[in-house]
């Protein structure tokens, strides 16, 4: 059953109704704060389902990794987008790293700040390989 979002051209604020799909054509939606019926239906945000390998396949389409080798934003925001699918804590070297690419660090950059970089050395713990 679906709640609608509208807007109170009375009062100014924003609510929610709850209709039924056939009460939605014959019944008026009335301002939860004023009463009011003049009101403006909202059109809420869209969510498209995607499967986690769809989305993972988008992550590696070509047209997106374009600006990866010049920008390191780009790396890092990509990065970050993948760990977050993965739903894993990737450890403190990997936030550390894509933290610095996301301020715009050079790759060749941390790895010089970072010479033990993925090595097992670092805080985060040993990596396995």
């Amino acid at each position: 059953m679906p709640n609608y979002e509208y807007y109170c051209l009375e009062c100014k604020k924003r609510f929610e109704s709850f209709f039924t799909f056939a009460e939605y054509k014959t019944k008026t939606a009335r301002c939860t704060h004023c009463s009011s019926s003049n009101v403006q239906r909202k059109i809420g945000r869209i969510r498209v389902a995607r499967s986690d390998e769809n989305y993972m396949e988008s992550l590696a389409d070509p047209g997106s990794l374009d600006r990866i080798d010049e920008d390191p934003r780009a790396l890092g925001k990509m990065m970050r987008q993948m760990s977050s699918q993965l739903g894993e804590d990737m450890g403190t070297e990997f936030n550390e790293v894509v933290s610095r690419l996301e301020a715009g660090q050079s790759a060749d950059s941390i790895e010089a700040d970072m010479p033990d970089l993925g090595t097992g050395d670092a805080s985060s713990g040993p990596i396995d390989n």
